[in-house]
């Protein structure tokens, strides 16, 4: 049985908590480095129903991808929702550790894993200073529509679908995505010269202002649909890590679905 410690170890050899940004808050949250592990959960985000799967689960380790206390904070009262998830980890011996921007960085990592849900061949980097997004390929041209059929196929469910703006009837051979919030990113899409682009939390005017530049399709899925093949990915590079050690790690990817939306409505109503 490894401890703790030499797994944290092993995590922070595939995603470097060095190549997080200044913002982000990663690493390892809560945890007793000398106790051994045996089950470990990785799941999209630290909320209380992680904690409990993981208790239910009997998990010594939970990796999120998400951080828990992002900027930080002076109280972890279990009053407080995020201060009840640490009350619950720690009164169940259970650590949990972050790789947030680190894994969206890592090579492979959460953009990788958003491609290989889509079955997508990656080809480089969106960014390549930083290895942020890829660049892919489609095996066979297809519309634009069937693209975000394939999306809607392939990634888990969510209230909010997968939204598209372009012509749906346009050729999409090479296509730009990202896991996670992407509008940041059109000026690198419109520069790679991919015919669609996936990401999430795609905002009204940086999608207006895109698609008056260019004829770029996009494709808009829910923030955790597009980062949970992460959790596959990881789990199965951990479990290739256990395999390499002869640490007989029980690993698990968390199917509870954690995005905030809820419900779901075609129409919003007459115009204003």
């Amino acid at each position: 049985m490894p401890r703790l410690s030499e797994v944290i170890a092993e995590l922070d050899a595939l995603w470097p908590p060095q190549r997080a940004e200044q913002w982000d808050a990663v690493g390892t949250v809560c945890g007793d480095p000398d106790a051994g592990v045996t089950r470990v959960l990785f799941a999209v985000d630290p909320v209380q129903e992680i904690a409990d799967e993981a208790v239910a689960l009997g998990a010594d380790l939970i990796v999120t991808h998400h951080p828990l206390y992002l900027r930080g904070t002076t109280t972890v009262v279990a009053g407080h929702f995020k201060g009840r998830v640490v009350h619950t980890l720690i009164k169940h011996d259970i650590a949990l550790h972050v790789a947030h921007t680190n894994a969206d960085t890592a090579d492979p990592g959460v953009s990788d894993a958003l491609a290989g849900a889509l079955d997508l061949r990656v080809t480089g980097p969106l960014v390549p200073e930083n290895n942020l997004g890829r660049i892919c390929e489609l095996d066979q041209p297809e519309t634009l529509a069937a693209f975000a059929a394939r999306a809607a196929k392939r990634l888990p469910a969510t209230a909010q679908g997968i939204r598209v703006a372009g012509d749906p009837d346009m050729t999409v051979r090479r296509v730009a995505v990202s896991g996670g919030s992407g509008d940041s990113l059109f000026d690198a899409v419109r520069a790679a010269g991919v015919d669609a682009f996936l990401t999430a939390d795609l905002r009204h005017h940086p999608v207006s202002e895109a698609t008056q530049r260019s004829p770029l399709g996009l494709v808009d899925a829910a923030h955790w649909a597009t980062e949970w093949p992460w959790c596959e990915l990881a789990a199965a590079q951990l479990d290739e890590i256990s395999d390499r050690h002869g640490w007989d790690l029980r690993v698990h990817v968390s199917k509870t679905v954690t995005d905030p939306w809820s419900s779901h409505h075609t129409s919003s109503g007459a115009p204003n």
